[in-house]
């Protein structure tokens, strides 16, 4: 399944099985086949259909979304080395440790938003007819310390643009690691068929505005007194890169 096209289903019990997934992140088939309330051959059936289809995956009895992003890059850093691959489930605390992290120190409301939207569904991937999520993570010894994200809607008159964000925990800072992930996002991107990626920044994260200038994004908006930061009216920078 193509991580930019929309779900479509055989029947409802089909469409029940994957959406209860999706909003779960990952789930034990025997949990799931008592929720879904089906006979076990019909459940076997659509479940082994919506595998096929590349829907859904399994591991040991545990199944998730099935969305293919892309393979895992090793960057030795001499000091450390760092890993690039898809989030996963058990990345999820991690992920959102790191957001926090990163936001606690510099003004970065979209991603405050986005760590708030991971703890209300309470999963890292999401994909169904209205929105898809996909998260990079960078990891050292198997610690999550820098993402990239890319909010992807499914209606079509915005279904050629990603919003992305990036981030690293500040300990890891000028290796390049922000820049490997945010390319990483891009080129996941365009080779999805989107023609743009964009982010929103507040005027005063003079850091995050410099690191997109520097790669190429160019500044498509200002809309004034956007954020109120701290009892005061701040601008959001929009800026965008075109693929």
């Amino acid at each position: 399944m193509d991580a930019i096209d929309r779900p479509t289903f055989a029947s409802e019990a089909s469409r029940r099985i994957y959406e209860y997934v999706e909003r779960h992140g990952t789930v034990e088939r025997h949990k799931l086949r008592d929720v879904v309330s089906l006979p076990a051959e019909e459940f076997q059936d659509r479940l082994e259909t919506l595998k096929t289809d590349g829907y859904l995956e399994e591991d040991g009895g545990t199944l998730r979304i099935a969305l293919e992003f892309g393979a895992i890059e090793k960057h030795d850093l001499g000091e450390f080395t760092v890993t690039v691959r898809p989030a996963r489930q058990q990345d999820f605390d991690g992920l959102i440790e790191t957001i926090r992290d990163v936001t606690a120190e510099e003004t970065y409301v979209v991603a405050e938003t986005i760590a708030e939207q991971l703890l209300y569904d309470d999963t890292v991937s999401r994909h169904n007819a209205v929105e898809s999520r996909v998260f990079f993570v960078a990891t050292v010894d198997g610690d999550v310390i820098g993402w990239t994200h890319l909010d992807l809607h499914q209606v079509d008159p915005v279904r050629e643009v990603a919003q992305q964000t990036v981030g690293v925990r500040k300990a890891y800072r000028g290796h390049g690691i922000g820049s490997t992930l945010l390319q990483r996002g891009i080129e996941w991107a365009e080779a999805n068929g989107y023609r743009k990626v964009y982010n929103s920044v507040p005027v005063v994260n003079d850091g995050a505005l410099e690191f997109l200038t520097a790669h190429g994004w160019n500044t498509e908006a200002i809309r004034k007194d956007h954020y109120t930061i701290d009892d005061e009216y701040v601008d959001e920078v929009m800026m965008a890169y075109e693929l």
